[in-house]
Parts: structure tokens; sequence; C-alpha cells
């Protein structure tokens, strides 16, 4: 790009020709603005005539994270009705990711579940790796949902593999920020390994954007907690994401609200809310209250009614 951008200030073509330093640079100059929506690709829509991820762009989102998002068989992404990835890319006119799940059989092409390929579109191998290539993904995530057993030497592993793949294609997002039973989420203070410790790890095998749980979301989890990691990150040369999730993302306003400045006091750069709100995506009010609460109403309206605008525009952009 001939003059990077702010994120917040970004068109979608503009985003699109970003690669993934460009677009963690962007990121950072936004000063902890930008917002990103999750939505999941099994479950029911909850508006007639669009896609839950079509709501969540039009609520303010800059960046959706695209959850469960099958890259093999396309009855397991009902939410979408067959769309293509590359005309949700169209119609939403936003930043999307996709989610990779971090399980010991990652390594595995070949891997099934009960005898289903149910899970084999949906974690971190080389192959769905690939395809997200192909499909044309703006970033990736490398996590574990809830009661996946996911553990950081996975999600490190998947991180050095993905780097080697995308390489500066694609931002690789990466950390543990739920699925805390058999090992604490990073920025949990009764973890027993030392955070900081994984984080290193984590950008030392590519990661562009470490991702840690939200104050008030998770329990256990303070602001201060998540703070430090932060600085530290930001040390490393990269970026944090924080994710309010753990079904909070369900509820009211006014708990959104908090939190979301709690999020932002962490120094978090991209802020991000989960999809169990409504089944499948956050409460689309709860998206809108929370970009108010982190950037105002300037943005927050900006992103919503200014979708369609190219970087030609930019004279009638500001």
């Amino acid at each position: 790009m001939e003059k990077l951008t702010r994120f917040i200030d970004c068109t979608y073509d503009q985003m699109e020709e970003m690669n993934a330093p460009e677009m963690k640079r962007s990121i950072l100059m936004s000063e902890g603005r930008v917002l990103c929506a999750q939505t999941n690709s099994m479950c029911v829509n909850h508006v007639a005539g669009v896609t839950n991820l079509e709501v969540c762009a039009a609520m303010g989102s800059d960046m959706i994270m695209v959850n469960t998002y099958h890259l093999g068989n396309d009855q397991y992404n009902p939410s979408f009705k067959n769309l293509t990835f590359q005309r949700l890319k169209e119609l939403s006119r936003c930043c999307l990711g996709i989610y990779l799940e971090c399980s010991r059989q990652s390594s595995e092409s070949d891997f099934t579940l009960g005898g289903s390929d149910y899970l084999a579109g949906r974690i971190a191998t080389k192959e769905n790796l690939e395809k997200i290539m192909e499909l044309g993904a703006k970033f990736v995530v490398l996590g574990g949902n809830p009661g996946q057993g996911t553990k950081l030497d996975i999600v490190i592993e998947s991180v050095r593999k993905a780097k080697e793949i995308v390489g500066d294609k694609c931002l690789i997002m990466a950390g543990k920020w739920e699925d805390g039973v058999d090992e604490k989420v990073l920025g949990d203070p009764m973890a027993d390994y030392d955070a900081k410790e994984i984080i290193q790890k984590l950008v030392e095998a590519g990661a562009d954007v470490i991702t840690l749980p939200a104050p008030g979301s998770r329990h256990g989890i303070t602001v201060e907690c998540i703070r430090d990691l932060v600085t530290y990150t930001h040390q490393l040369g990269a970026a944090a994401l924080c994710f309010l999730d753990s079904s909070v993302e369900g509820a009211d306003e006014d708990t959104i609200r908090m939190i979301s400045l709690w999020m932002k006091q962490t120094g978090a750069d991209i802020h991000a809310i989960g999809d169990a709100g409504y089944v499948g995506m956050p409460v689309p009010e709860n998206i809108y209250t929370m970009s108010i609460a982190l950037r105002g109403r300037r943005f927050t309206f900006k992103r919503m009614a200014g979708r369609n605008r190219t970087k030609d525009d930019v004279s009638t952009w500001f």
C-alpha cells in the first residue's frame, strides 16, 4: 500500500490489499479501537434472509472470526446457506478470518470422530491451513473450543506450522482464552505455567496477535493480570486481542459496556466478542454497545454506514 491507514479508517478494499505485517501495524495504529465479532457457522440464522455474519458486520464489526467453519463439507456450515467464503466477504465487506482448533490430531489429515468427518475440516491441519489461503481469509485464529482439551504446547506447534504455510499473507492469532478446565487460560493467576514464557514461544513460532481472555467475562481474570501480559506482548513486537466470551456476550448492555472498558484498560489492540450471545452470534445490540464504549459514535456509525466505500472515496470517507 502507498500509505498505511489506521484499521478503523480502512475501507474494505484497503483491508484486502494488506499483508499480515501491514495489517498488524494498521491495527496497532488504531490505538485499541478495533472490534472483532465471532460467528458460528453450524448455527441457525436469527434474521430471515441474511446470515448471522452479515448482522455482525452491520452492527459495527471491523473483523469477523468464523468459528466451526468446515473447510471440506458445506453441510456442516448451515448458517451460510451454501454461500461461498468469497461471497460472504462480498456481502459483509468485512475483514474475515477463520478459527481453527488445535488438537492432538491436528497433524493427521484423515482425523475422524466417531466415523464422521465432522471435525476434520475444523482443525489446524496442513490441508486446512492451505485451504484458508485459497479462500482468501485475512487472518487465522488458532485455539480450541470448550471441551476439546486444547493445550498450549499444541497451539504453539500449530502456530509454527501455520507460519510455514501462510507466511506474511495471513495474520496469525493464537493463545488460550477458553477451555481452561484441564489447563488454565493465559492470564489466570492459578496457572501452573509461566504465561510470559508461553507468549514468547507463540511469538517466536510466528504469532502476530496474542489472544487473551477479557477481565470479567472469565472467572479469576482481572485487568491487572491481562494488562501485564499485553504490555509484555507489545514488548515482543506482537499485537494483543482481548476476548469477551464465556457466554457473557449474552449479558445485558450495561455489563457489556463495563467489561468493554476493562478490556480497553488492558491495552489490547483488538477487542473480540464471542458467538454465544444468541447461539451462533453475539447479541447484535451488544456488538453495537461494545463499539460505542470502545470508540464512540463516530467510528461506530462510519463502520456501520460506510461499508460500500472504497479507497477512491477517501476524500469523502473522513
